[in-house]
């Protein structure tokens, strides 16, 4: 008995003075500088141990037991006693992501050799994609407000809500610019203008990781680091499909789509970046160096992670054939500067034999490792336990939340047609209206978001219903399905029509999500029009939603056009056969409500546009920031029956330009002052107007600031973006604008 109490008294002194050793290893001391305590682990790592800092996993691999508690056995199975980079956090509920991140942090700290944590990463783009989570409107209708303060609180309340789940990093924001409209992915960008993008990323990443003055160091509690994507120019493919081939030079990468990504480098600290999936002058982004080390490390000195995007290395050798097999692959990756391969190994899983094979220096393996555990530390990762709050779901959700989904619902709109000022509608005088169309009892999130069930947003046939009440009768007509070719419900509508005093038209599209098993897919029947990998060689209304539209037209009633869509149609002709034209976007799940508010004057619309309209496929590419040259030389432009030049028989012009959008009422600039000796030196100018609300009702203006080089040693664009701001104006109040 006393040999077995000795022995016992051993065991534990000894594990209590490996528990104290190893708290006393420097890189879990927090009082030292990140580069010590990355250097000090980085030291102690095996080759294995560092590999494993390149790759990720997922936690939907971990398996939930049907009590809801986590299979202790699945966490072995995963993990294998390693740690790991980062892992993927499944499009599930919030409670179950919450059960699995908190199981997989403790399992890392405390099953394995050095207890190092994983990064873990989220979908994040228009609310984090997880249910339960808050809904907010697209990226497109995030650009359209205008607002960046918006876009800053917006990404606050997704980081406390990702941050309360267990997640560390959010894959976004895109950083793309939106300059063709064939793309499925232009939902998802803030729109076609460098600079627009750039005030929208910027303050999107602030509002996730923090004040930029902080996050040189650290990430505070209850924030997430960003991934700023897709670097760079993958959303001008050539033919506008999804990962060809970004046919730019040197010249347009540097004066435009460089301009988003260095700006959230250094201006806004973003932890990471993920390249395309395309290429950039012959070379796959993945194995662009050039893009990756010159640009990206040594000219604006990015000290965070590359981040692959999903299996993309694999594709160095499965789609573009640049290399024979994963092996090189994973050298080609590598050597350009991809830190982690995301979602799962492939390439990097020959990384060990590559780096024995002497083809692979240890030195490169340091480097990328040094990238990834620099991001933890600053994540404070080592220094903090996740847990699962108790009160989760009282968390989330929240009323406060629910109203920022709308207001920014409200603000993205943009009134594009307004016919003898039919709108605002006012109650008084209908006693009767028609809300048809597919669109119009059917919720569109857009892409990346958790489901498209009514359960979870307003319609906007609810909100209209709602906003109304027994003060006018709503008649409801479907009329036909976003994309499938039936034409057998349109008597139905059209008497809808007849019987009504007025039109409600809600037209438009439906995106691709990647969940949605199991949420009641209300549009399962439906063709995916837009999102990642649905574009199109034409820009009408899907299916026979035009022709649903000129039957309405027929009546004769006055219709209102709502547009639920995720990019620029080319509609010049169903814009003139209605009154009104409101495009909506993919408004999140207050987007009925907001619709109903603006329709009725409660909210004086103020988007402007974010991306030009263009009249026909054929006028693509077109954007507001043109060189001189872009609309032709002989300014004859054409029409059908008086054919002309540049085109033929249409005009370079586009339907609607970037930065366009109606108001209820008026608003008048005077007073321009130019002052140019401001700060010689830097050569600032300062621009100052007063802008006057001339009309009868309060509105918000976006004032906009474009500059024109007139005389230039390289052409210029004939007006660029250089400064705007949201203002609030009350009848007769002036604003002054810097």
């Amino acid at each position: 008995m006393r040999l077995h109490i000795i022995i016992s008294l051993f065991c534990m002194c000894f594990l209590y003075l490996k528990v104290v050793g190893q708290e006393q290893f420097p890189y879990k001391d927090p009082s030292l500088s990140i580069e010590e305590r990355v250097k000090d682990l980085l030291n102690r790592m095996t080759l294995e141990e560092k590999i494993d800092q390149l790759n990720m996993k997922g936690l939907s691999d971990i398996k939930i037991n049907s009590e809801g508690e986590v299979d202790l056995s699945s966490l072995d199975s995963v993990f294998k006693g390693k740690s790991i980079g980062c892992l993927e956090t499944p499009f599930i509920e919030c409670e179950q992501i919450a059960t699995l991140s908190e199981a997989a942090d403790k399992y890392l700290r405390t099953q394995t050799r050095l207890g190092i944590p994983a990064i873990q990463a989220a979908v994040c783009q228009h609310g984090h994609m997880a249910l339960g989570a808050t809904i907010f409107p697209q990226s497109i209708g995030l650009g359209a407000t205008w607002n960046p303060l918006l876009a800053q609180k917006m990404s606050e309340v997704m980081a406390q809500e990702a941050s309360l789940t267990g997640d560390d990093q959010a894959l976004a924001p895109l950083l793309d610019l939106a300059r063709d409209p064939r793309y499925g992915r232009v939902e998802e960008c803030f729109g076609e203008d460098p600079f627009l993008v750039k005030e929208m990323g910027v303050a999107f990443i602030i509002g996730f990781q923090g004040d930029s003055k902080i996050t040189k160091d650290s990430i505070p509690t209850g924030k997430l680091a960003c991934t700023g994507k897709h670097f760079v120019a993958y959303s001008v493919p050539e033919a506008g499909i999804n990962l060809a081939p970004a046919l730019v030079g040197e010249r347009t990468l540097r004066e435009l789509h460089f301009y988003s990504f260095q700006k959230a480098v250094t201006e806004a600290n973003v932890y990471s970046i993920m390249p395309g999936y395309h290429e950039v002058d012959g070379i796959p982004v993945h194995a662009n160096r050039w893009l990756l080390t010159d640009i990206l490390r040594e000219e604006w000195n990015f000290p965070g992670y590359v981040i692959s995007d999903y299996s993309a290395i694999g594709m160095l050798n499965g789609f573009h054939f640049i290399s024979k097999d994963k092996s090189e692959s994973a050298i080609k990756a590598l050597h350009a500067g991809v830190d982690v391969e995301a979602p799962r190994s492939y390439a990097y899983s020959d990384l060990k034999k590559l780096v024995e094979e002497g083809k692979i220096s240890d030195s490169e393996i340091d480097t990328a490792v040094t990238r990834v555990l620099r991001v933890k530390f600053k994540l404070g990762l080592f220094d903090k336990v996740y847990e699962k709050p108790q009160d989760l779901k009282q968390q989330l959700h929240k009323q406060e939340y629910i109203d920022l989904a709308q207001q920014m619902a409200e603000e993205s709109m943009v009134l594009l047609k307004n016919k003898n000022n039919i709108l605002p509608l006012d109650m008084k005088k209908l006693n009767s209206i028609a809300v048809i169309g597919p669109n119009a009892d059917r919720v569109q999130f857009g892409d990346y978001s958790i489901t498209k069930n009514n359960d979870y947003g307003v319609t906007v046939l609810e909100g209209i219903k709602k906003y109304v009440g027994d003060n006018v009768t709503i008649n409801y007509a479907e009329g036909c399905g976003i994309t499938n070719l039936s034409k057998e419900r349109f008597s139905d509508a059209v008497k809808t029509a007849e019987e009504s005093d007025l039109v409600v038209l809600v037209l438009g599209g439906t995106s691709v999500i990647y969940s949605g098993i199991g949420w009641g897919d209300a549009n399962s029947k439906e063709v995916n029009t837009c999102g990642e990998g649905f574009d199109r060689n034409e820009l009408n209304f899907p299916g026979v939603q035009p022709d649903l539209l000129r039957a309405i037209s027929a009546t004769g009633k006055p219709i209102v056009l709502v547009m639920i869509n995720g990019r620029p149609y080319t509609i010049p002709e169903e814009v003139e056969m209605v009154d009104a034209v409101l495009e909506a976007w993919y408004p999140g799940e207050q987007g009925g409500t907001a619709v109903s508010r603006i329709l009725f004057g409660e909210v004086n619309p103020s988007g402007r546009l974010p991306i030009t309209f263009p009249k026909t496929t054929g006028h693509i590419p077109v954007y507001a920031n043109h060189k001189p040259s872009g609309k032709g030389y002989y300014k004859q432009p054409g029409l059908p029956e008086k054919p002309g030049r540049d085109y033929v028989f249409s005009s370079p012009e586009p339907l609607f330009c970037f930065g366009y959008g109606l108001s209820y009422t008026t608003f008048e600039y005077k007073d321009l002052r130019i002052n140019k000796n401001l700060n010689e030196e830097k050569g600032n100018i300062e621009v100052r107007c007063q802008v006057k609300n001339t009309g009868l009702k309060s509105g918000m203006e976006v004032v906009q600031l474009y500059v024109r080089d007139k005389i230039s040693s390289v052409t210029t664009p004939v007006k660029a973006l250089k400064a705007f701001k949201k203002y609030i104006l009350s009848q007769e109040k002036k604003k002054k604008f810097v």
